[in-house]
């Protein structure tokens, strides 16, 4: 099976750094070892043509399937943590080409840790017949979102997983298909981040760019679905869930040019025509991808149904949207409300959670609303906004955790202000 020819391949590449590092280019031992992993190559690629490898948090995903048996392989993050997160073989390689392959990974491995692994660096491997680097590799190298953590916490970045989601954003205009490994993996890795050191953080990443949008809230809204469902006690199979569907979630802005999603002024007629496609064609892209991903295209086609059946898509008949939808709806929108838009400055989370309390039963189910002003208001880290938090006051009553299977009494909105 092509799996297997794909853990003895990273084996033997593993087994060929390893002994590159302790042996000059003329050693037998080296010869011998970067010998066998390009003959594991040989032998992966006469099953697969063009294999590639993304290593994700603790995942390492060959294709769109990760590798159960490489969970929390070590090499996998001494790979992305040296700027080597995507591996693909687009063509044969010829035994030279794959010994300098070697060669570059292993400088980039000593070179970990020490800063001196570069922008240059990282598009250094996109040509030829093996092409590596951050993911996303076809599409360029992406600048790295750090999210800004309180005074005091462990500082760390959520630059793969942005990098990912920006592969992910790429497979879905290129091809039309959703990568739900690559999804998974970054939800999962999602999750370690929401519980740093024991607690539950919530590391939201700030907006650079208005081109970096769609990755950013992405992730963000993931993030604070996941921290939903965890405060009204949903199991942990609910909440990656719930994590997967908000990430995938706008997915239909693909389809809206850029110039509309960061257009400074009033949308003309046409333009916020072409926009309010986006849930549809969302929905579109999920199932056409995997019928079976029923609960994301759900979320897709209703994150901007309000609960008094305003927003969009415009329904012929009034029916209730999926519960899952209501708790990515309210996510949705604090985040938009939080984050600089072009057409505004963010709102202070104070400022976002009022105006959520505001239009709850109307634009939001009321329990799912309270559930998550109660977890903004509660978390003494949330958010990355420690100068607000003395002005939160104190949090309301959880809501109850409702089963994903079936549809609940409540609906969702749209963002406010312009999408």
């Amino acid at each position: 099976m092509t799996s297997t020819a794909a853990v003895r391949f990273l084996h033997a590449l593993s087994q060929a750094l390893a002994t590159s590092t302790l042996y000059g280019s003329a050693h037998p031992a080296r010869r011998r070892a970067v010998r066998a992993a390009y003959e594991s190559l040989r032998n992966l690629q006469s099953e697969q043509d063009t294999p590639s490898f993304s290593f994700i948090g603790r995942d390492v995903i060959c294709g769109y399937d990760a590798l159960r048996e490489l969970r929390d392989w070590d090499w996998g993050a001494r790979l992305a943590e040296a700027g080597v997160q995507r591996i693909e073989i687009v063509d044969d390689v010829q035994s030279e080409e794959f010994d300098a392959f070697v060669e570059q990974v292993r400088e980039r491995l000593a070179a970990r840790g020490t800063g001196t692994v570069t922008a240059d660096d990282a598009a250094a491997g996109r040509s030829g017949s093996i092409r590596f680097g951050v993911v996303g590799v076809q599409g360029g190298v992406a600048g790295g979102l750090n999210a800004a953590l309180p005074a005091g916490s462990a500082p760390f970045t959520l630059r793969e997983e942005s990098d990912a989601v920006r592969y992910i954003h790429a497979e879905v205009a290129d091809r039309g298909t959703v990568p739900m490994a690559e999804a998974e993996a970054v939800v999962r890795s999602l999750s370690v981040a929401l519980h740093t050191d024991g607690r539950l953080l919530l590391p939201l990443l700030r907006l650079k760019t208005f081109d970096q949008y769609t990755t950013t809230h992405s992730i963000n809204v993931a993030i604070l679905t996941m921290a939903l469902a965890e405060g009204v006690g949903h199991s942990p199979r609910d909440i990656r869930a719930l994590g997967v569907a908000g990430l995938l979630h706008d997915l239909g802005k693909v389809r809206v040019p850029l110039e509309i999603l960061t257009k400074p002024g009033s949308l003309s007629p046409e333009e916020r025509e072409l926009l309010e496609r986006h849930p549809a064609d969302g929905a579109r892209i999920i199932l056409n991808s995997d019928s079976a991903l029923t609960l994301p295209a759900a979320v897709a086609f209703e994150h901007h149904v309000m609960i008094d059946g305003g927003g969009y898509p415009r329904r012929h008949f009034a029916r209730d949207c999926h519960y899952a939808s209501t708790m990515v709806h309210v996510c949705d929108v604090f985040d938009a409300l939080h984050t600089d838009r072009p057409y505004r400055a963010a709102w202070p989370a104070v400022k976002a959670l009022h105006y959520i309390e505001r239009r709850a039963a109307r634009e939001f189910d009321p329990t799912i609303a309270a559930a998550f002003i109660a977890m903004v208001r509660k978390s003494e880290q949330g958010l990355c906004l420690v100068e607000e938090q003395a002005a939160i006051a104190a949090p309301a009553r959880p809501a109850e955790p409702v089963p994903l299977g079936a549809p609940a009494g409540a609906a969702v909105g749209p963002e406010e202000g312009g999408e």
